[in-house]
């Protein structure tokens, strides 16, 4: 099978390739190695796996390249993105360019060259906004939803709520009506805290991931709220399965949206993930608090039941085996980790 993976270089888009990559397939890497940490996730995948072809351009203004891509590929991974609400709110421009025009020159790029591959999208929880109508209440010290037992579904209105919110839901939004308007086959994933191997996270970003790296450096934590937010969190391993086996029913699963998040069963806040770190580590963790942040939810739990029943894909990583497979990946990248959060 032919494999792009665009933004290839980054947390998930370098295990994306390293999954295909370790099944045989062929696969090329875009990215413009912009981000801290991806020329280091470069230089280990091609170390891994030396055929990788790579291709450095940017989907923002390099259409000719997307072009030749894209031609003759099986599947293509659009993971590039700006990731930070705090980032698209200090330069909104930047964020519309990356997030929203590139991903249409993905599309049109796709759809030009008439070859139809599969074409998963990598969205976002936040295109759901603050949810504040679903009733937030305070149970054993976290928040929870009031009366959504099993989360939010797909059929969830959007509401979009930060610069980042809206590029990355009209990006979601196009992706879906390429596949109405021109028969692509387009698939959404709504996708809710990934963490993992290969991930380089930072304080406005991959969260799990800084904790974890901040705890494990006897760096500063700083909660933004009171740290009773909670998220569901899923392990990079259950993403791929979910790619595989959307693939696999892809018929079923071409021009949908679904929600792939850890879900109800795997779900943590801000102060568990730290406790757990500390009783992991052996450490007490200094911790300090500042205001919260725009768009920051208090609760995001996904409703993951639509990919279960369509390719029964659910969750097999719980949250303490993720964790520690996290933390033991720091211990052995340190070098590579240091270098990237440092930039």
């Amino acid at each position: 099978m032919n494999v792009l993976v665009i933004g290839g270089a980054g947390f998930i888009g370098s295990n994306v390739a390293a999954h295909y990559l370790a099944r045989g397939d062929a696969v090329t890497v875009l990215d413009n190695l912009s981000r801290p940490g991806t020329a280091g996730n470069l230089q280990r995948l091609r170390a891994e796996y030396p055929r990788v072809r790579f291709l450095q351009g940017d989907i923002r203004w390099d259409q000719g390249l997307l072009k030749e891509a894209v031609a003759g590929q099986d599947v293509v991974f659009h993971l590039a993105a700006q990731v930070a609400v705090t980032t698209s709110v200090a330069d909104p421009r930047t964020d519309f360019e990356v997030n929203a025009l590139g991903s249409f020159n993905v599309l049109e790029a796709v759809r030009q060259r008439g070859e139809d591959p599969i074409l998963f999208y990598a969205s976002t929880n936040k295109v759901y906004g603050g949810m504040e109508d679903l009733g937030i209440v305070e149970r054993d010290g976290r928040y929870a939803y009031a009366g959504v037992p099993h989360g939010v579904g797909e059929d969830r209105p959007m509401d979009f709520h930060s610069p980042y919110g809206c590029s990355k839901g009209s990006a979601d939004q196009y992706v879906r009506d390429y596949a109405r308007i021109y028969g692509l086959r387009t698939v959404v994933f709504r996708q809710s805290c990934i963490y993992g191997d290969r991930q380089m996270g930072n304080e406005d970003q991959g969260w799990v991931a800084w904790f974890a790296w901040a705890a494990l450096t006897g760096q500063p934590i700083t909660i933004y709220g009171d740290g009773k937010q909670v998220r569901d969190v899923l392990y990079v391993g259950d993403l791929l399965r979910a790619y595989d086996l959307a693939m696999e029913h892809i018929e079923t699963a071409r021009g949908q949206v679904y929600n792939i998040g850890g879900g109800p069963a795997h779900t943590l806040s801000l102060l568990e993930l730290i406790e757990r770190l500390g009783s992991l580590l052996g450490l007490s963790i200094p911790l300090t608090f500042s205001e919260w942040r725009p768009g920051d939810q208090r609760v995001y739990i996904s409703d993951i039941r639509k990919a279960h029943r369509d390719f029964q894909w659910a969750p097999r990583t719980d949250v303490s085996q993720g964790t520690l497979r996290l933390v033991d990946w720091l211990k052995a990248n340190r070098d590579l980790v240091k270098g990237a959060v440092q930039l």
